[in-house]
């Protein structure tokens, strides 16, 4: 397969996005989705605006109209789950974390059950992954896998950004198996761009908001998050009950989306 061409015939997707306090990434993130060179009439997008303390919910709104025109359709919702961090402090701060994750998680879930519908492939998309090739959803579908994902860096040839997509315990990031094969398996994933088939969502692989898979030799232990936790959350939990399902991860080390610096 060539870079830039699909399986036959192309496939409908769905992208969704969670938000929170996302207006200052808006501008670029609408860029971004613009750009791509798959068929904008087979593409449909979803997004979540949750307990924001700007007009992320407000500035979406207003892109509606013109991305229900560009795309195939185009939807928001919102959901105010109540957990904020105290003002100034940043959301890798230990302390947070589990909570954090599990709001996403929910969040996630949340957005998934109501905006899927008939495509056959979603794609996770967080709105500050502020570059990506034009081709990303060809690159991804080019794996033919039904759980994939890109190497999220800080900047292009820098260092891992999302460090949730891992395996050996979490010995092993993406960082660590770049410049060698193109696909590579993996235990857990990040959610920055995240493909999958959607009947693997549709079969109930979800992002679990508590630990999951306590009993999968997958997982780590002791677990980062401290030493009462057993067991992956969110977008690691994702991948740990794949594994669970019957499904492989898969990453795709040398192919680099880019994060914006918090």
């Amino acid at each position: 397969m060539q870079r830039g061409e699909t399986m036959g015939t192309d496939p409908t997707i769905l992208i969704l996005t969670p938000m929170k306090d996302a207006g200052r990434h808006l501008e670029g993130y609408f860029a971004g989705l613009a750009r791509l060179d798959y068929p904008k009439s087979l593409i449909s997008l979803g997004f979540l605006e949750g307990d924001s303390a700007d007009d992320t919910a407000e500035q979406v709104e207003l892109k509606l109209g013109d991305l229900r025109r560009t795309f195939a359709g185009a939807a928001l919702w919102r959901k105010h789950f109540g957990v904020q961090m105290p003002q100034g402090t940043p959301r890798w701060e230990f302390a947070y974390q589990l909570p954090r994750r599990k709001t996403l998680a929910r969040a996630r879930n949340h957005l998934l059950f109501h905006a899927l519908q008939d495509q056959e492939w979603v794609l996770w998309l967080d709105v500050d992954v502020i570059d990506f090739p034009t081709d990303l959803i060809q690159l991804l579908l080019g794996a033919e896998r039904d759980i994939v994902h890109p190497h999220c860096v800080r900047e292009a040839g820098g260092d891992t950004y999302d460090l949730n997509a891992w395996r050996a315990h979490g010995a092993q990031a993406m960082g660590d198996l770049r410049g060698g094969p193109d696909l590579v398996r993996l235990d857990a994933v990040g959610g920055t761009a995240l493909l999958v088939r959607a009947d693997v969502h549709r079969d109930g692989l979800i992002f679990p908001p508590f630990p999951y898979g306590g009993g999968n030799p997958a997982i780590r232990s002791p677990h980062p998050l401290g030493p009462g936790v057993r067991g992956e959350i969110e977008t690691e939990g994702l991948g740990i009950m794949a594994i669970d399902m019957g499904y492989q991860c898969w990453g795709m080390p040398n192919l680099e989306v880019v994060h914006a610096r918090d």
